[in-house]
């Protein structure tokens, strides 16, 4: 692996008087040293880049970059420029020029050597000793890190600190630790720019060196191109605002929901991190500092980002578990879509709609039949991206962007060999293997920058084609027939215990991944429906509303059980129950599992026997009680909703008032105001 910049890679007199001759004159230098294989194609993704954002930063320093295909390798150029070159810094023209060039498929330990330049960027001992340098070997060895810079950025030893700057921080009190001095003002930011080199560890850099000054515990996530640590979620929760310095899209924001919050650009945090702080500061004053984080949205509308890194110390399980969620995510938009518009058309059609011509050789404007058809076929043509997208979407959470080719075209090869939902699981999860198999691997530099785009595209969707079409396609589609076979003449105690199954995992963690194994098991029927499987939605979505009205009207029939918040929250879970969105009923769980959960899991129970046990259908896979013109037996279906609900308020209303009569006689010492029951 050759070095980063070299000799020959510095210009120390750089003559160029604009910013584009500027990176012509340092491109020039890396096409001679064979690390750029075409020099107009790689200046036109330079130019590109900074048409993006302007690339000066204030201090006199200006840093184009990009990644590109016809870069080699990770290549770092300096110029040094007497006159200056104006790259759009507000305090005027850089005369410290970094031309930065990443190959499409740079690995990790490069881009960590190049994040960490540029935050050694905002030293201004490190930046004056490039202005005195006379001989360009010893400025190619400053940057580098051979020359140890200020010891605040060396390690021991005199390497590099190539560490997140999270990393170099002290550890955080844990939340409730007793301090002998007073608690600092908390603050958790997130930098990333569009392509996580150089602004993003910039911003992290600045912010970190303000916190410092201002005696704030700042802690800092960088999304960069080497991938991201995540924030303890300890750290998170006791943090009392946000910062998010971003020019793309914040990974996993869900995460900070309900702190102040001071969003803006990257540059922003580089060019006036304690104008930043400062304005945390007052918006935490406003709103109340350190507030709990509101729950995260419902995954069914949105779901986590992929994944750059595994995050440390997960296992396995819980890796699983994220990859097969963000499938399903993605996957729930196209399910509402089509299903919706199929239920529809059937409600406006008839059953026998399914029949009808395509649209694009019979359309009459005035027929209703003709609108029905339109609204069925749309619906289908919809419902046909479900198990691509789930399969492409969770070689998406593996892999990131190199899993979804391998992903949606294995996804329609389970579809092509009718193996269904089971099929696009295996497909996602065997594509997102192979990329990362792929990925791992030792190529030359030649190679590199064609990785993404041609090698890995090419040859890992025909490893998944391969694996599904001969392998493990034939025996899923066996078992995705037989179970629908099973499912098509489900009757009598088979279909009631099924129901009770159902229920029960709609209700464990409400929202969460058992809940939605039970929702996508039940979607997945509606691809080829049948009378079994258009029950198996019906007591599913019935079991799901279950929760949120159970609090509902607990909290209605005896509302001294529960507290102020608890109360107000009852108020609108009738609606998140009734439109079957069960993490309604969350902050009660939150507050009182072992009392709500249990309780909710018997009435989803009871919901999906009786559900089953009625025969109850539905070809909607969401809408709730909206939905309900749309349903087969309605008016036992609605039953069997309302006796779920009544068994899991009147359970919960028993647990806690025999929680409040046992906790009575040790209540002596509880302070007046305090609530024993809640």
């Amino acid at each position: 692996m050759s070095q980063l910049i070299t000799a020959d890679l510095v210009d120390l007199d750089l003559s160029a008087d604009t910013k584009e001759a500027a990176a012509r004159s340092l491109a020039e230098r890396m096409a001679a040293a064979g690390r750029v294989t075409d020099l107009e194609a790689f200046l036109a993704d330079v130019a590109a880049r900074e048409a993006q954002m302007p690339t000066g930063l204030d201090g006199g320093i200006g840093i184009p970059h990009c990644r590109s295909a016809h870069v080699t390798e990770p290549t770092l150029a300096f110029g040094r420029s007497p006159a200056g070159i104006d790259f759009g810094a507000a305090d005027g023209p850089a005369d410290l020029v970094f031309l930065i060039a990443a190959p499409a498929g740079a690995d990790d330990d490069h881009l960590t050597i190049l994040s960490a330049l540029a935050r050694r960027l905002a030293d201004s001992a490190f930046t004056e000793a490039l202005r005195a340098e006379r001989a360009p070997g010893r400025a190619a060895a400053l940057v580098r890190g051979e020359t140890p810079p200020p010891a605040a950025e060396t390690m021991p030893g005199g390497r590099p600190d190539t560490t997140d700057p999270e990393a170099r921080q002290a550890p955080a009190a844990a939340p409730g630790s007793d301090d002998s001095g007073p608690v600092p003002f908390r603050i958790v930011a997130v930098t990333s720019c569009p392509t996580g080199i150089a602004h993003t560890y910039m911003a992290a850099e600045a912010l970190r060196r303000a916190g410092e000054e201002e005696g704030v515990d700042l802690r800092v996530e960088t999304q960069g191109s080497a991938g991201f640590r995540r924030i303890d979620p300890a750290v998170v929760a006791a943090a009392d605002a946000v910062i998010l310095a971003h020019d793309v899209e914040v990974r996993e924001k869900a995460r900070f929901a309900g702190k102040p919050v001071v969003d803006v650009g990257v540059k922003a945090a580089v060019n006036r991190p304690a104008a930043l702080i400062a304005e945390a500061r007052e918006k935490a004053a406003q709103a109340g500092a350190g507030a709990p984080a509101a729950a995260p949205a419902s995954p069914r509308t949105t779901g986590p980002a992929p994944m750059d890194e595994d995050a440390e110390g997960e296992g396995f399980g819980t890796r699983l578990r994220t990859w097969l969620m963000t499938g399903v995510s993605y996957m729930v938009p196209f399910v509402a879509a089509g299903g919706l518009l199929i239920a529809l058309a059937f409600a406006l059609g008839g059953y026998q709609i399914g029949d009808a011509p395509s649209v694009a050789e019979h359309f009459a404007w005035g027929e209703a039949a003709s609108w029905a058809a339109l609204m069925f076929q749309t619906g289908q043509a919809a419902f046909g991206f479900l198990v691509p997208v789930l399969a492409g979407f969770i070689a998406y959470g593996m892999a990131d962007r190199p899993g979804l080719v391998p992903g949606f075209v294995g996804g329609a090869i389970a579809v092509a060999i009718d193996a269904g939902f089971l099929g696009g699981l295996a497909a996602g999860l065997l594509a997102g293997a192979v990329v990362a198999s792929i990925r791992r691997l030792s190529v030359p530099a030649a190679l590199r920058g064609i990785m993404p785009v041609v090698v890995i595209p090419l040859v890992s969707s025909a490893v998944v084609g391969f694996l599904m079409f001969v392998v493990v396609g034939g025996p899923i589609a066996s078992f995705q027939k037989a179970m629908t076979d099973w499912l098509g003449g489900l009757s009598g105690a088979n279909a009631v215990l099924l129901g009770v199954l159902l229920g029960l995992m709609m209700c464990f963690d409400l929202g969460g991944p058992v809940n939605k194994v039970a929702y996508a098991f039940a979607v997945g029927g509606l691809a080829t429906p049948t009378d079994g499987s258009l029950k198996v939605m019906a007591a599913v979505m019935a079991a799901g509303m279950v929760p949120p009205l159970g609090m509902t009207l607990a909290t209605t029939v005896r509302a001294r059980l529960f507290g102020k918040a608890e109360r107000e929250n009852g108020k609108a879970a009738w609606v998140l129950g009734a439109s079957f969105i069960s993490e309604g009923a969350i902050p009660f769980a939150a507050a009182d599992p072992l009392r709500v959960i249990p309780s909710a899991m018997a009435g989803g129970a009871v919901t999906g026997a009786l559900s089953m046990a009625f025969g109850a259908t539905l070809r909607a896979p969401h809408g709730g009680l909206f939905v309900v013109p749309l349903i087969g037996d309605a008016l036992l279906y609605v039953v069997a909703i309302a006796a779920g609900t009544v068994v899991t308020a009147a359970l919960v209303v028993l647990l806690k008032s025999h929680r409040g009569r046992t906790a009575a006689p040790a209540t002596a010492g509880t302070p007046a105001g305090e609530p024993v029951s809640a």
